[in-house]
């Protein structure tokens, strides 16, 4: 039964009649419809006053029984994912648009794990930094600068690297260099006690699944800190006034950076970032904040977990974040300066670079030798300008 299988002899009041008796209109529908009706509309079987007073109103009652039929079916077609407040992203063509998705939830497990570092240390703050697992040298050098502080201001702060598993050879198991590779990572964990390492494909197009494990593992084993960082591989980051910002930040439902608003869904076909539409149908992404680098409240992890298994997992890990904190309803805070979270690379002066949080530096750029620089002990800003810093000034200039 139903409105699409009444047959052509039923007349339209007989039709409402037949989807008010079936019940398969929502409780809510048939209560506002008694209650405009009256009771005793539809007792003792007094059709005749049914009819002469649903003919004026006909038009309005199928309206109302319409709608909510078609609502009805939308949300048992799965198109909302169980909730109301998630019809952005359309399932039309699902099968054909897998590759803008990524395979989460999934029961991941972690290879090499610290589960017990942060019970021991109990950091204000941790700084999670995704790296991919051949490249050692990015490792390296942030334990040599700004991953090496791990007291400021008298607050403990934390550093992880997050991996996944390197990618393999044609025949799908793991390769040689692949084992090479995955006993000199045990080796550097050994050695450093800082990294973490999942068992998904560590790719690009992977960066979603990334994200999501980094907040699983927070929520599992860091609750009793205060805020995470994730920070990209690739950046310098001013401890000292990320940590002063943190301590007059709320210890709840906080997550800042670069937070962008009203950034446009790319569809270009040749864009990294592309959408086709009938993936995503909006214009405009929800606020978010860039991958770069953003903080978040250690009550966070576990909330975007819980959002993550009602919102399609983009594969653009921030977008997909700005997805789920719309989900949970929770707001992105600014940060109180707009210069402290740099997309583009800050040209390195000591005055400038005191008065940030986070830049990415310039290709040439050695970040050892400016965290040495930045770490001078005389005054900052002492002088109008300083020379910047390469690993290749003289190729350059030439």
């Amino acid at each position: 039964m139903g409105l699409l299988n009444l047959k052509p002899k039923h007349s339209p009041e007989m039709a409402i009649w037949a989807m008010f008796s079936s019940r398969q209109l929502p409780m809510g529908i048939r209560r506002i419809l008694l209650k405009l009706a009256g009771a005793e509309l539809f007792s003792n079987g007094k059709m005749q006053r049914w009819k002469r007073w649903c003919c004026p109103y006909f038009p309005l009652f199928l309206l109302l029984m319409l709608t909510a039929t078609i609502v009805k079916i939308a949300i048992d077609s799965d198109l909302f994912q169980s909730s109301e407040k998630l019809f952005y992203i359309s399932l039309k063509g699902e099968n054909a648009y897998k590759q803008f998705y990524v395979e989460y939830p999934h029961k991941y497990h972690f290879i090499i794990n610290q589960e017990k570092k942060c019970e021991r240390l109990r950091p204000f703050l941790i700084l999670m930094v995704p790296v991919a697992p051949h490249n050692r040298a990015h490792r390296d050098s942030i334990r040599r600068t700004w991953g090496k502080e791990s007291s400021i201001l008298g607050k403990t702060v934390s550093l992880f690297f997050l991996l996944g598993l390197a990618k393999g050879g044609g025949g799908g198991g793991p390769g040689d260099g692949q084992l090479q590779q995955q006993q000199l990572l045990l080796q550097e964990s050994r050695l450093h006690g800082d990294l973490l390492q999942s068992n998904f494909l560590d790719c690009y197009k992977n960066l979603t699944i990334k994200t999501m494990v980094m907040m699983e593992w927070l929520d599992a084993h860091c609750p009793a800190a205060s805020y995470a960082m994730k920070i990209d591989s690739d950046m310098f980051l001013n401890v000292r006034n990320l940590v002063n910002m943190l301590l007059d930040a709320p210890r709840e439902s906080y997550m800042t950076g670069l937070v962008t608003t009203g950034a446009e869904v790319r569809r270009d076909p040749s864009s990294k970032w592309y959408l086709p539409v009938d993936v995503l149908s909006m214009k405009v992404y929800p606020r978010y904040a860039l991958g770069l680098g953003y903080i978040v409240s250690l009550d966070l992890p576990g909330k975007l977990v819980e959002a993550s298994r009602h919102v399609r997992p983009l594969y653009i890990e921030d977008i997909h974040l700005g997805f789920c904190m719309k989900y949970l309803g929770i707001g992105l805070s600014d940060p109180p300066q707009v210069k402290y979270f740099n997309l583009d690379p800050v040209l390195y002066n000591r005055c400038d670079y005191s008065r940030l949080i986070a830049t990415t530096l310039e290709p040439h750029a050695n970040l050892i030798q400016v965290w040495e620089d930045f770490n001078r002990e005389d005054p900052v800003c002492q002088e109008e300008k300083e020379i910047p810093l390469f690993n290749a000034t003289t190729k350059r200039a030439q």
